[in-house]
């Protein structure tokens, strides 16, 4: 645990079952809380949209548009919001695509399946480059994480359903979703 500011001690609340930074004047609880991620498998007919990364972490690592929420903001709006940051895209979000749980990185990844109104794009502040792409050249070996290649495996498992349960975590991920 991180240490708390001179007005902040460490310590299990009441009625609480774990550290929690605490402010030792006003006994505010200071949560901290996991992030929430969201993004989409975005597309332009048969093309997938790709953003190289201009920042860390993988700096120079390819993924899909996706970051943390903002206050005030929906899931969609959110990940819309994500898609015009990194690539200057604007996206009509079609469904949930899957919800991935990853508590060691205390992080939940929510990703749609969307796609471009118009194929215009191009780098926002957060990405070197960004492309449409086919499935076969999906850099495979450059891709920023692991939840970004499974999305594209579970998108690309639908076959162009449009109507289907979300998904999860993969089978046989655990060793990367534990603490």
């Amino acid at each position: 645990m991180s240490r708390a500011p001179a007005d902040f001690k460490i310590g299990i609340p009441d009625g609480d079952d774990r550290e929690r930074r605490m402010c030792q004047t006003c006994d505010f609880i200071d949560y901290v809380n996991p992030k929430i991620v969201v993004g989409s498998v975005v597309t332009w007919e048969d093309k997938i949209l790709i953003c190289k990364r201009a920042i860390e972490p993988r700096l120079g690592f390819w993924t899909l548009p996706a970051g943390f929420m903002e206050n005030g903001e929906s899931i969609e709006d959110g990940a819309a919001r994500e898609a015009r940051e990194e690539a200057c895209a604007d996206i009509e979000i079609e469904r949930l695509l899957a919800v991935y749980s990853i508590p060691r990185i205390s992080q939940v990844q929510i990703m749609f399946k969307a796609k471009l109104r118009s194929p215009d794009i191009a780098a926002g502040p957060e990405s070197q480059d960004v492309k449409l792409v086919n499935w076969d050249e999906i850099p495979w070996k450059e891709m920023a994480f692991p939840s970004a290649v499974w999305a594209l495996k579970q998108w690309h498992s639908l076959n162009g359903e449009t109507v289907h349960p979300p998904f999860g975590n993969p089978e046989g991920t655990e060793h990367m979703t534990r603490g």
